[in-house]
């Protein structure tokens, strides 16, 4: 096919104790997102997207959290894996679109350090994000979930990504 959509989505409670990374960058906050890796819902979300398009495992399965070898592993560590199937299959990133969903901290502050940030791991300017409160919701006002969507295309013969 030459184009492949994938849908991610990923979610990590708020807890103390943890540093806080969003899209490959650390954000100073009181609490940090619990996992087995460092939880950074986004580049969960967007690596499951991808993963999702390209009909492989997605990364709960990939980078089990009963491998003690991935317990706190950069998440930029899983998505250059993520990347390399992508490649290997012959697709490219066309787009990426993201919903953040927290109520703190306000993604809007962070909004254009995260987007650089995308940029530079994904290799494309085609990407958004876009961050929405819960507006007080009691059973996810301690998480942070993201949405991804993703449209990859096929590379022609003798193109390179």
């Amino acid at each position: 096919m030459k184009y492949l959509i994938g849908l991610g989505y990923d979610c990590h409670k708020l807890v103390t104790g943890r540093k806080l990374y969003l899209g490959g960058i650390y954000i100073k906050h009181s609490k940090g997102l619990k996992g087995h890796s460092d939880a950074d819902v986004i580049l969960h979300s967007i690596s499951d997207a991808l993963l999702s398009a390209i009909g492989e495992k997605d990364i709960g399965e990939l980078f089990p959290d009963t491998d003690k070898k991935l317990k706190n592993i950069e998440s930029v560590k899983i998505v250059d894996k993520v990347l390399k199937l992508v490649a290997e299959k012959c697709y490219k990133i066309v787009n990426i679109d993201t919903v953040v969903i927290c109520d703190t901290p306000k993604i809007s502050q962070y909004k254009q350090e995260i987007l650089n940030s995308l940029k530079k791991i994904f290799q494309t300017e085609f990407i958004n994000i876009k961050g929405k409160s819960t507006e007080g919701i009691h059973p996810f006002k301690n998480y942070i979930q993201c949405y991804t969507v993703v449209l990859l295309e096929r590379l022609e013969k003798n193109e390179t990504i």
